[in-house]
């Protein structure tokens, strides 16, 4: 700005007046000011200005896997809240070969104000400590116990409710749980709202066996085929798998060995990527608005880091049933 200030011939206060559109300027040195910038390639040094006007100028985003379409969608969310503020968003998708303190230490390193947290797999206790030295943390589609973390999260234990329900009035009395993995708020929420259903229907909840996956496709594949490795008359006739990873897994085994869906197997998801609809046979989910709430953890982390509230909150999304093609009356 001092460079600018003396090739343009008026003061450092002038300039900041133009760039920040903060005062009047006789419109003389309005021109020689931007004729200034332009001449000298000047670009304001926008971590500075944030600094001194205590707001964010960068923010990380933990992601811990960008295969599954949910997570890439919970980034938009949190890219489009970014955008409209001018802040930048450093991505962190970690390899799994890689310790959990590692992406702490690679935010810490860029000097971001705070962290947007996915934790689709299991996040550490020492993990989270670890980010939270760097700054606020808004955690997504969980919550950690202990941990006094603001989160943003769906209802998924009504969700789990209202698509085991679904299943169980197309008569199926053989079923089996396709969960996630235990550590997870998310996994327990799911597999309590499916336990509900059961319960309310009059069966007992334990005579349902659990299969643990990770929420990967591959472990819906491998699930799918431990679930349904007995005869015709002992095997579920319905999955109920806790995403749609998951749930795609399972169909890809059931078509690899001639099950038919419905017909032979029901299968239901959780999140309503959108190849859910694209599938054959389109399957039956729960919708989570997931670029909702990418957008509401931003904003929620602006708050934090000293932008002005907008009254969001963090507060519970609403999710919704979507009844398609992949679950029906279990065959005669």
């Amino acid at each position: 700005m001092k460079d600018v200030a003396r090739h343009a011939g008026v003061s450092i206060s002038t300039v900041s007046y133009v760039l920040n559109d903060s005062g009047p300027v006789a419109p003389d040195r309005r021109a020689r000011v931007l004729d200034a910038v332009r001449v000298l390639d000047y670009a304001p040094n926008e971590s500075a200005r944030r600094l001194k006007r205590r707001s964010a100028s960068t923010v990380g985003l933990v992601v811990p896997d960008l295969a599954n379409q949910f997570f890439a969608l919970v980034a938009e969310g949190v890219a489009a809240a970014a955008s409209a503020r001018d802040v930048l968003v450093v991505l962190c998708a970690p390899e799994a070969t890689e310790q959990p303190s590692h992406h702490a230490g690679l935010l810490r390193s860029q000097r971001v104000d705070g962290v947007i947290c996915l934790s689709g797999t299991g996040t550490t206790a020492g993990s989270l400590l670890d980010l939270a030295r760097i700054g606020p943390v808004v955690l997504v589609d969980e919550q950690i116990p202990g941990f006094d973390m603001p989160a943003v999260i769906s209802d998924g234990r009504r969700g789990a409710r209202e698509i085991g329900r679904h299943v169980l009035q197309h008569g199926h009395s053989r079923l089996a749980v396709i969960g996630g993995p235990t550590q997870l708020w998310t996994s327990g929420q799911r597999l309590a709202g499916y336990r509900e259903a059961l319960a309310a229907a009059g069966r007992d909840p334990d005579d349902v066996p659990v299969y643990v996956g990770d929420y990967r496709q591959r472990s819906g594949t491998e699930l799918a085929k431990a679930a349904l490795a007995g005869p015709p008359d002992i095997r579920p006739t319905a999955l109920l798998c806790a995403n749609d990873l998951m749930a795609i897994g399972a169909l890809e085994y059931c078509r690899s060995v001639g099950l038919r869906v419905p017909e032979d197997v029901s299968i239901v998801g959780f999140d309503d990527l959108p190849m859910a609809a694209l599938l054959t046979p389109r399957l039956t989910t729960v919708r989570q608005p997931a670029r909702e709430m990418g957008h509401r953890a931003a904003s929620l982390l602006f708050e934090l880091l000293g932008d002005k509230p907008n009254g969001a909150g963090d507060g519970m999304f609403p999710v919704e049933l979507q009844i398609r093609d992949s679950a029906g009356p279990p065959a005669s």
